[in-house]
């Protein structure tokens, strides 16, 4: 009668603690952010005499090819990278990044982007490098994002290098967490975008 009635007593305690355990914390997704209504569709029609282009997918480095969104403490250790445990990218970092270069080429530098298994031929690839993208604490309230990448513009017949160039920027977060940092990316990605199609139209030869 004893055993029965500790057996009871030990379940109702067990019962009572994992009433009382918080939930986890419900994980956070983020992205970009849409691209469309900030950049509407050009005005100009198709042209026949436009470059076909392949947006070879973005390049990272392993630490950076994984849907965790990076931080460092530049007031503490900066040579040290966390991740928020509760907040995650929908995707990498280059994958989004590489799908939005493409939706951009498409409308704004006269390209007709060609799929990399596709039966169109391309004239040119343009490689993409990711190198940075972290979010940076410069005190425990104050932060801003980084972005670097290395953009290459090849011929595809003769694999010549036609144009290279580094390109980098950054942005203050209006919050410092990981809701801010989604936020900031979302602008600076666009930022760079723009600038890396602008610099792909001048790099591009003349039909």
């Amino acid at each position: 009668m004893t055993k029965i009635f500790l057996l009871i007593v030990s379940i109702y305690l067990f019962s009572g603690c994992t009433l009382l355990q918080k939930p986890p914390a419900p994980l956070s997704v983020y992205d970009f952010g849409s691209q469309l209504s900030q950049h509407p569709e050009p005005t100009q029609q198709p042209s026949s005499h436009q470059r076909r282009i392949l947006i070879a997918d973005a390049s990272a480095p392993p630490w950076l090819n994984n849907n965790a969104m990076h931080y460092r403490l530049l007031f503490n250790n900066p040579t040290q990278s966390y991740t928020y445990a509760q907040s995650r990218w929908i995707a990498p970092p280059a994958s989004v990044l590489t799908q939005q270069i493409r939706n951009r080429i498409v409308t704004h530098a006269n390209g007709l982007v060609v799929k990399e298994n596709g039966t169109a031929k391309a004239d040119y690839i343009l490689q993409i490098e990711l190198e940075e993208f972290m979010q940076a604490f410069d005190q425990a309230n104050d932060s801003h994002v980084v972005i670097l990448l290395r953009a290459s513009l090849i011929e595809r017949n003769s694999r010549q290098l036609l144009a290279q160039k580094d390109f980098s920027i950054q942005q203050k977060t209006p919050s410092a967490d990981a809701a801010g940092a989604a936020f900031a990316f979302s602008l600076a990605s666009n930022q760079l975008v723009s600038k890396l199609t602008d610099w792909l139209a001048i790099q591009l030869p003349a039909n």
